[in-house]
């Protein structure tokens, strides 16, 4: 049994969605960010970084891992799945999976905490995160013209980077005219495992037609800018 400490965050579905199409035993311990509880004295035991999402692998000592990458990796390879064990396929897997959390993650990061978080409107850090969000897809969108996925089969890379430019909209990034980027985005949503990992600890409710709980989840969002 693994214990995944999470909340509904890309990254936090990167890991669930992974548990999810592996068929791996676990238990969901959903952390409240607003609260700050992912800062409490006994999370950071377990994660010394304060962030979700982290594991403990019961099947191996109540081995702790932390850093969303490291679970994919450590979950695939105990399921014997979404990884290849040959050197090119398995580095061609690491590769993409690294441009997420090197590229896409970060940069749309800093593009949800300026376009939304920030009180201020700065809008030529608006403009240089949204742009590069924009060139990262379009470099996934090359790749997807020429395979189905992004390695040669299905494997943690396509999570990865799926979980992320799911929520273009929130991060404001434009997505017209990628074509096969967004075939690859409904072959991901038509996966069973995958609609249930981004429904873990809970569904989120769009935000797209509510201005209201869009306001709300920026302003919780915004708090954790100081934490």
């Amino acid at each position: 049994m693994i214990d995944l400490y999470t909340a509904p965050t890309p990254n936090g579905w990167k890991a669930s969605v992974t548990l999810e199409e592996l068929e791996l035993p676990y238990e969901v311990k959903p952390l409240n960010l607003s609260e700050n509880e992912q800062k409490a004295e006994w999370y950071l035991k377990i994660n010394p970084n304060g962030r979700i999402p982290a594991i403990v692998d019961h099947d191996h000592d109540a081995l702790r891992i932390f850093e969303s990458g490291a679970i994919m990796i450590h979950c695939a390879e105990k399921a014997g799945r979404l990884l290849p064990v040959d050197v090119k396929g398995r580095a061609e897997v690491v590769s993409w999976l690294m441009f997420q959390m090197g590229g896409i993650g970060p940069m749309m990061g800093q593009a949800n905490v300026f376009f939304r978080y920030f009180p201020e409107k700065l809008q030529s850090a608006i403009d240089r995160y949204q742009h590069e969000g924009r060139r990262l897809f379009e470099v996934l969108d090359r790749r997807l013209a020429e395979s189905e996925w992004l390695a040669h089969d299905f494997s943690i890379a396509d999570i990865a980077n799926w979980c992320w430019t799911r929520t273009y909209k929130w991060s404001g990034i434009p997505v017209d005219g990628l074509e096969h980027l967004a075939r690859w985005n409904d072959a991901m949503y038509k996966r069973p495992a995958c609609s249930r990992g981004i429904a873990v600890p809970f569904k989120v409710k769009s935000t797209s037609n509510d201005p209201e709980a869009a306001k709300k989840f920026a302003e919780n969002a915004r708090k954790q800018l100081q934490t």
